[in-house]
């Protein structure tokens, strides 16, 4: 069978759809109250053996294929913003606009500190900053950077006795970024500053990575390290191009939904309407799922739907 599946941004940012699409949408078949989120969306069509989700290691044997035979955490440079009521996190990764001359003034400083801690710390992508952990490190819960984006700091540090190591660390990670003179040169030349690390994603490297997708068209770092782990990457194009077999299709960092109508679901819905796919899945971020066949041209008394909302 050829399916395609378009993994789609949450319902709420989308709005309201074209014509052609709104009455596809309501002849559709939907399923609701699914699990939210990006790591909930993803493991509709991911398994993983073990079923964890140690989003570090698959990151880093995407960016440096040596995750094999330890822990990892990602330590990711972050920007926080104090405020009267605490404090912000306002920027991480790659939205701080970071190249390697950054990672070459930065980490130095931050080496003996980890290192000294037993977890040596580096940086493959200027982006993404990881810890090497012993493979029966005990980790607390930590929460993904963008859950925690906007929100205030202290809701967010790791809780309890395990916790009490990382925040120490966390403080003393923050002197040294602060008082660093690169940020100052950063500051300089409008960039904003690296003044602290998010840590999230801990866990080891799992055993096997599997889809029912014989290609997927990964988004985000993420998506594309799930599908290189199960190997079956692919660039993403430019626009939808039907081709044999179950396809999936990450577009959830499309924020723009003219584009998106116009490049991805008209030319899906053509291709179901002419049979080069045999169905077609738009699958929200938010948990609404629609399934679309040819069959059901025939359910012309059902309303068009003015939004993705299930």
């Amino acid at each position: 069978m050829s399916r395609a599946t378009l993994l789609l941004p949450a319902a709420r940012r989308l709005g309201a759809p074209s014509a052609e699409v709104a009455v596809a949408l309501g002849r559709a078949d939907v399923a609701s109250g699914l699990d939210e989120g990006r790591q909930a969306q993803l493991r509709r069509h991911v398994r993983l053996l073990p079923d964890h989700w140690p989003v570090a290691a698959l990151t880093r044997q995407f960016d440096a294929g040596d995750a094999a035979g330890a822990m990892w955490l990602r330590a990711d440079p972050c920007r926080i913003q104090p405020d009267i009521n605490g404090a912000r996190l306002l920027d991480h990764g790659a939205t701080l606009d970071l190249d390697a001359g950054d990672v070459a003034q930065l980490l130095p400083a931050l080496r003996p500190l980890f290192g000294d801690a037993g977890m040596p710390i580096d940086a493959p992508v200027p982006s993404r900053w990881y810890l090497r952990l012993a493979p029966s490190t005990r980790l607390p819960a930590f929460t993904g950077p963008d859950e925690a984006l906007g929100t205030d700091l202290f809701e967010h540090l790791a809780a309890g006795s395990e916790g009490r190591r990382w925040r120490s660390l966390l403080t003393e990670a923050q002197v040294v970024l602060h008082n660093h003179p690169w940020n100052a040169r950063r500051a300089a030349a409008g960039k904003r500053p690296v003044n602290s690390l998010w840590f999230w994603g801990g866990g080891a490297l799992p055993d096997h990575v599997a889809s029912p997708h014989a290609r997927f068209h990964g988004g985000d770092e993420l998506a594309c390290a799930l599908a290189a782990t199960a190997g079956i990457d692919a660039p993403l194009p430019d626009s939808y191009a039907a081709g044999e077999g179950d396809t999936l299709f990450d577009l959830t960092t499309m924020r723009d939904l003219p584009t998106l109508d116009q490049a991805w679901l008209r030319p899906a819905l053509a291709a179901l309407r002419s049979g080069r796919i045999d169905s077609l899945v738009l699958d929200t971020a938010d948990g609404a799922v629609f399934t679309l066949h040819r069959r059901q041209r025939w359910r012309f008394w059902r309303r068009p739907r003015a939004d993705f909302q299930a």
